[in-house]
This record gives structure tokens, C-alpha cells and sequence, in this order.
């Protein structure tokens, strides 16, 4: 730990001043209102700076100035659908539809099509006054986008007697049912100089918080717990406000990685849409180890193409199917620096002869988009025409049903896979494998038809 910590107000400053010269703005802890959840100040100008065609129509219906009514229903939004919901779907108001964020596009080809995503407002609000109850209950960091609560955090600093300890434990005294925590904020950070610590739900005492660190050794290598040595910020903690919750990744975060679990889109039934439950259900938040593996995997793939290997490795217990839906999704909608797809469908194996429930149901519940997803689960004839159609973009299937579609596909050897298998060390040889690589066209298959060796 570097010199330059030495109370908690020093931290606090070192974690704003990152945010602020990485795309955060600084809020104000005045504009909060308790009673709503909602920064409503930052809420018009957000729309003001986006939607003022449709504000103008707002206003016209009203008779009056709408920010206040408006507030409200956005308020009320929230609390029916919550706020992953409301962020990715938009609201009505007199029937005119409003957008409360505007997530960065797959591609950029249209003229100023990253404007409406460059006026998002990240607020970083210090010692934000939250309870409508008692009014000296603060937290010492609220994160914002345009107007909502989305991220809290408490900083500790061990030189004055506190660690991320005190900061778990003074989650867990919050009242779970105080509105700031139980319809509004996402996921809550324990932090000190040199651990991080996150949930998504306050319960009292039963609050559970999972670490959030990189490892001893450093993102992608292995190590023991914790943090390495500090580099020159003086943190150990440092990647979580200059890496995870810079600009565009939070924005990212939001629009890919969180995620409400839904028992009927789980099961393999269409998503259900039931009030309120997006705030008893559990949210997805990843790991820094998931999001790290990713993250490195789509940029690497983004400036690479198809064609290059990649190996991850996940411990028992560690989110394995998790990782491999979220990078399954990104992939889906990869574009490279021309804007153009970096492959065309991403295919997911299994090597069990059972389809693994699991990991199909959780690709399956990640999904936004009805019919991005399809899971074979009848015979070769339905892979085949999922390879070869339009609709589906992320196709999930078992490696022995490759032999039997070599003589259904023509022309696949023109298009750009991704390939996803699941545990691969049991998954790279034999005459499966072989069909696989020649039935997708694979550069790892010499002209002989038989596998090269592949890292």
C-alpha cells in the first residue's frame, strides 16, 4: 500500500478523481430524492439531451412542465419491472415512448450513431444521503446513470482502524427494505486498499458477499486469493474503479453482463413478466475472473478475426457456464473495427450424448432477443438447418451429432464460427472433432481431413 493513503477521505478522493477524468461526472448530493429513488435533475437534463422532440409532446400533453410527473412514473416503472428492465426497455408516458439509456450499438456505421450513447450521465455521487427515514444515513459512493441509482459502495481504510470488513458489516445493519436498496441499486462493493467484495442483495445478517478480486498473481494467471502488489496508485484495489467501473465498461456491464434469473426462461419456457419480481429473484452479477475472461476474449477476437484458439480454465464451482454464456452472447454480435461481423454464428458444445441442461438453460435464460438462441435437441437435420439458416445466432449442441450433418450443409466453409466447447480437455479428439473442423470449414484441418494440433 502506497504512502498516500492515510484516511478514508483520501481514498475516496483517489477513486473520484479516476472516475472523473474517465468519462464521470461529479453529482450532487441535494438532487436526490429519497422519496422516488431518483436523481430527477440528472433524469431531465439526460432526456433533454436526447429525447427533446418527444420531452416538447411530453410537455404539450401535460399543460405543464412533466419532470415532476414524470419522475414519478419512472419511479413507479421501476418498482414494477425493475431497473435492468427499465433501462434496456424504455417507458410510456401520454404514449410517448422514452428511452433511459442509450447502450453503445454492435456496429457504427450510421452518421452520429454513438451520439445518443455519449450523452449517457454517469454520476458519481460521494456521502449520498439515501433514507427518506433518517436522513443521516449515507453511503459513501453512489454510482448514477442518467438520474437512477445503479452501484453503491463504502471505502475502508485500514491506517484508521477499518477494513472491508466494517464495510460488510455495515451493509448488513442497513435496513434491506429501504427503498435506495431494495428497488433501486443493482450491486453494493465492500471496499479497502486491498480487497473488493460485492452483493446484490441486502438481507440482514444473511447478506452473502463473494470476493471480487483478481487473484494474488494478477488478472488471467493463477494465484491465491486477493490482490497483487500495488502498482503506481498505491491500491491493490485499484482495476475496480479504473477497469470495471470505467465509462464503457459500467454501460457494458449494464446492457450485457447483468442479469435477472427467471425460473420459467431458466427451465426453458418463454421469459415470464411478473410485478415485482425482478426485485425478489436473483441477480447475475460476474465474477471479476468471468468478466476478466470476457473481456480479453472479445478484444482479442475483435482485432484477431476467426481462426485463432483460446483456451480458459475455470475451477470447480467457479461460474463455468455463466462465462461461457456471457462470451457466447458477446460473440453473437462481435463487430470489428470495419463494423463488420467478426463471425457469423456461435456454436456451443457438449461432449455428453445428454445435451448438459445446465449450461443450455442458462445460455437460453441470457438471451434478450427472442430466437437468438436455438438449442438442438432432435436430431442432425435440426443442426444442419441451424447452421445453415438466418435466424438463430448462437446454436448450442453436442459434438457427436457432427458426423451425421456433413452431407446436410453446403457452403459452410464461406462463413465464421465460433466455437465454444465445453470442457475441452476431454473434447479434441477423435472422429467427432474431426467432423466438427471439416463440417465448419476449420483452417485447423490439414488436406487430409484429419486435425491438426491445436492449442
Amino acid at each position: 500500500m502506497g504512502a498516500k493513503v492515510y484516511t478514508e477521505r483520501t481514498f475516496e478522493d483517489a477513486v473520484e478523481s479516476v472516475l472523473l477524468d474517465h468519462g464521470w461526472e461529479r453529482g450532487e448530493p441535494g438532487n436526490y430524492n429519497p422519496e422516488l429513488g431518483i436523481d430527477s435533475a440528472d433524469l431531465a437534463v439526460f432526456i433533454g439531451r436526447t429525447q427533446a422532440r418527444e420531452w416538447e409532446r411530453l410537455r404539450a400533453a401535460y399543460g405543464e412542465d412533466p419532470a415532476r410527473p414524470f419522475a414519478r412514473l419512472v419511479a413507479k416503472e421501476i418498482d414494477q419491472r425493475g431497473a435492468l428492465d427499465v433501462f434496456r426497455q424504455g417507458v410510456k408516458d401520454k404514449g410517448i415512448r422514452f428511452r433511459l439509456a442509450y447502450f453503445r450499438p454492435a456496429h457504427t456505421l450510421a452518421a452520429g450513431a454513438l451520439d445518443e450513447y455519449n450523452a449517457n450521465r454517469c454520476v458519481v455521487t460521494r456521502q449520498l444521503h439515501f433514507s427518506g427515514k433518517d436522513s443521516d444515513q449515507s453511503v459513501d459512493l453512489a454510482f448514477f446513470l442518467n438520474g437512477i441509482p445503479v452501484v453503491s459502495a463504502e471505502l475502508k481504510n485500514p491506517l484508521t482502524g477499518q477494513t472491508v470488513a466494517e464495510a460488510r458489516r455495515q451493509y448488513r445493519e442497513r435496513d434491506p427494505k429501504e427503498l435506495f436498496f431494495a428497488r433501486r441499486t443493482l450491486v453494493h462493493f465492500a471496499v479497502d486498499p486491498d480487497l473488493v467484495f460485492l452483493t446484490t442483495r441486502l438481507a440482514g445478517n444473511k447478506t452473502r458477499f463473494l470476493p471480487f478480486n483478481t487473484g494474488s498473481e494478477g488478472p488471467g494467471r493463477s494465484g491465491a486469493a486477493g490482490n497483487p502488489p500495488p502498482g503506481e496508485s498505491g491500491y491493490r484495489t485499484s482495476y475496480l474503479w479504473e477497469q470495471v467501473l470505467q465509462r464503457d465498461n459500467f454501460l457494458e456491464l449494464l446492457q450485457q453482463y447483468l442479469h435477472i434469473e427467471d425460473p420459467d426462461a431458466k427451465a426453458g419456457r418463454a421469459p415470464s413478466f411478473k410485478p415485482f419480481a425482478a426485485h425478489t429473484q436473483p441477480l447475475i452479477f460476474p465474477r471479476f475472473h468471468q468478466w476478466h475472461a470476457v473481456k480479453t476474449l472479445t478484444a482479442d477476437a475483435r482485432a484477431r478475426g476467426a481462426g485463432e484458439n483460446y483456451l480458459i480454465e475455470h475451477s470447480a464451482g467457479s461460474g463455468k457456464s455463466n462465462t461461457i454464456a456471457w462470451l457466447a452472447h458477446r460473440l453473437s454480435t462481435l463487430h470489428d473495427d470495419a463494423n463488420e461481423p467478426v463471425f457469423d454464428k456461435v456454436v456451443v458444445l457438449t461432449d455428453r450424448l445428454v445435451l448438459d441442461k445446465q449450461l443450455q438453460d442458462t445460455i437460453y435464460q441470457f438471451e434478450q432477443v427472442q430466437g437468438v438462441v436455438e438449442k438442438i435437441d432432435t436430431d442432425s437435420a435440426q443442426l444442419a438447418e441451424a447452421l445453415t439458416g438466418a435466424r438463430a445466432r448462437i446454436v448450442i449442441t453436442t459434438q457427436q451429432k457432427f458426423p451425421y450433418v456433413l452431407d446436410k450443409v453446403r457452403g459452410l466453409a464461406a462463413r465464421k464460427y465460433a466455437i465454444i466447447i465445453d470442457e475441452a480437455h476431454s473434447s479434441q479428439g477423435g472422429e467427432d472433432n474431426a467432423a466438427l473442423k471439416k463440417a465448419l470449414g476449420s483452417r485447423t484441418v490439414d488436406e487430409s481431413g484429419d486435425p491438426l494440433t491445436s492449442a
